[in-house]
This record gives structure tokens, C-alpha cells and sequence, in this order.
């Protein structure tokens, strides 16, 4: 393994009674990145990264994982990771304090009133550390796990739809934390559902019931898909993409707030089939360089759910 890949495994399988729920997974992730994983609900994203961590035992394959093995040597890799779930896990009817005390003792670490106190200062915590975890919105809540998982100083931050239900400012400071850590050299495996998180990403990786179906940046995610596209003006426009889907070169009709989105991957019959039907003054068609919402929508609408 090299001295700068965080995570480097190969052929990583994982089954649950008759359901293959990772197949082959193969990823290396360079230190201190932030790599987003996006997918159905339900397609292997959260199993996958438990595997990479060590947190569960791969049927088969091999790697790397901070250095260490994740068949053989899973504790290890435990030790330095921080995990935060998609539910908020600590205790409600503890004060911020409180939580972050329990944790570090849990750490057994001797110095752990010091290394609360930092950790609340660091995330902006400590004029509240008396309220009650459970009297908390969801982005302070957000800000107390996190908090949590850094207590102990790790090397590999695993976070489950960390930003599910909170407010657009709270997601955007959230971020605003994280590639700082980044910047520290900490490695940061996220799930999210959000395109505008996913752009955050250094690189992303796209899993579709168990199979990892692309991966890299944005922009070379974008590019491996060949997708064309134009945007659609005018009115009644649910009625009009009915009448589009089907036609010539066209595979997604998808609204995009007051416009529709039209991609396809045959360019020559999409562009030939706008220019026809742009004819019809009620409906302007512009061409647009498809975004990654455009592709991972074309991705879900092409793969068979095999776990059905």
C-alpha cells in the first residue's frame, strides 16, 4: 500500500443470507480526502463502508485500511476511526458536557476533561454545554456527534447521511468543518443524498445495489457518461415531457424547478429531435452541459434493483 492511500482494497464481497449486498468492491482512497458515496436507499453504501472500515468482516477480498488489514486486523482499524450515524446516538437526557464526558471515559482517556474542553471550544459548543442534548435542533445536534467522533483523535471519519434533516446553513457550516479536517489530513467517507454535497466531495463513487458503477470527481464522473442535454421552456410543461419521453434520443425527462431537463446519451438523435420539435414556438430548447443530478438520475433509472 502506498504511504498516501487512506483505504486500498480490492474484491470486496459482502452477503446477508441470499442477498449479495457489496459485490467486488474495489476503491483506494488517498489520506486526508473527502470521498462521497452516493446510491439508492437501500444499495449497499453504508454496508460498503462498514467493510472498508473493518466495522463488519468481508465474505472476501483484501486490503487495506489505514495500513492496517480489514480481514485480520479490524480492531486496529477501529481504533482510529470515528463513526457518526444517520440517527443522532448519544443521550438526550445528558447535557452536551455530559455526552462528550462519557464518550472520553469510554476512551479511557486520562486527560479527557481537557480534551472536552477543546473539542467544545473547537466546534463552537461551549456556551452551551449545559443544555440538555435532547432540547437541541437538529444542527447542534449534528455539531455534539461530530464533536463525539473527534474526541479521540482519529485518522478516518465515517459519516452516514450526516446532514439528513437540517437546515441549509447548519449542512453548509457542517461542511465548512469537515474539509477542515480534511485539511488536517483526516480521510472522510460520507454518504449523502445531496447534490450540492456530493460537488464537496473530492471524489465520489456511485453504488447502485452492491456494484460500484463509477467513481472519481465530479467532473470525470460526469464525462464517463457521455451525456447529452438541453433545457425546455414554456407552459403546461408536465403535459409536454409526456410527450417527450419515448422520443428520438431522448432517455430522461426530468422538471428541474420551471424548466425540464431532457438528456440522452445518442447526441446526434437528441440534437436532431430538439431541433424538430423546437420548431413549435410554445417550447424553447437550449443545449446545456448535463450536472451530476442529470447523471446519477440516468444511472438509478439504469440499474435493475437485484435486491428486489
Amino acid at each position: 500500500m502506498s504511504a498516501d492511500l487512506a483505504i486500498d482494497v480490492s474484491g470486496l464481497n459482502k452477503s446477508f443470507g441470499a442477498k449479495h449486498v457489496v459485490r467486488d468492491l474495489s476503491l483506494q482512497v488517498p489520506r486526508g480526502q473527502i470521498f462521497g458515496f452516493l446510491g439508492p436507499n437501500g444499495s449497499g453504501k453504508t454496508t460498503s463502508i462498514r467493510l472498508i472500515c473493518g466495522l463488519l468482516t468481508a465474505d472476501s477480498g483484501s486490503g487495506t485500511c489505514l495500513g492496517y488489514d480489514v480481514i485480520h486486523e479490524s480492531a486496529a482499524i477501529k481504533r482510529e476511526v470515528g463513526y457518526m450515524t444517520q440517527r443522532f446516538s448519544l443521550w438526550e437526557d445528558l447535557t452536551i458536557r455530559e455526552n462528550l464526558d462519557f464518550v472520553a471515559r469510554m476512551y479511557g482517556m486520562a486527560d479527557r476533561r481537557e480534551v472536552v474542553g477543546r473539542e467544545l471550544e473547537k466546534l463552537g459548543l461551549a456556551a452551551r454545554q449545559d443544555q440538555l442534548a435532547g432540547s437541541l435542533s437538529g444542527g447542534w445536534k449534528q455539531r455534539l456527534a461530530l464533536a463525539a467522533c473527534l474526541l479521540h483523535r482519529p485518522r478516518l471519519l465515517l459519516l452516514d447521511e450526516p446532514t439528513a434533516g437540517v437546515d441549509p446553513k447548519a449542512r453548509r457550516d457542517f461542511w465548512d468543518e469537515i474539509h477542515g479536517l480534511a485539511a488536517q489530513g483526516i480521510t472522510v467517507l460520507v454518504s449523502t443524498h445531496y447534490m450540492d454535497e456530493a460537488e464537496r466531495c473530492h471524489q465520489l463513487a456511485y453504488i447502485a445495489y452492491g456494484r460500484l458503477l463509477v467513481a472519481g470527481t465530479a467532473a470525470q464522473v460526469i464525462a464517463s457518461q457521455s451525456l447529452a442535454g438541453f433545457t425546455v421552456t414554456g407552459s403546461d410543461l408536465s403535459a409536454y415531457a409526456a410527450t417527450l419521453r419515448g422520443q428520438p434520443g431522448i432517455e430522461q425527462v426530468t422538471p428541474f424547478g420551471a424548466t425540464l431537463h431532457v438528456t440522452g446519451h445518442d447526441r446526434a438523435a437528441l440534437a436532431a429531435t430538439a431541433a424538430r420539435l423546437a420548431a413549435d414556438s410554445a417550447y424553447r430548447w437550449t443545449p446545456i452541459e448535463p450536472g451530476l443530478e442529470d447523471v446519477f438520475i440516468g444511472l438509478m433509472q439504469g440499474t435493475e434493483d437485484n435486491f428486489a
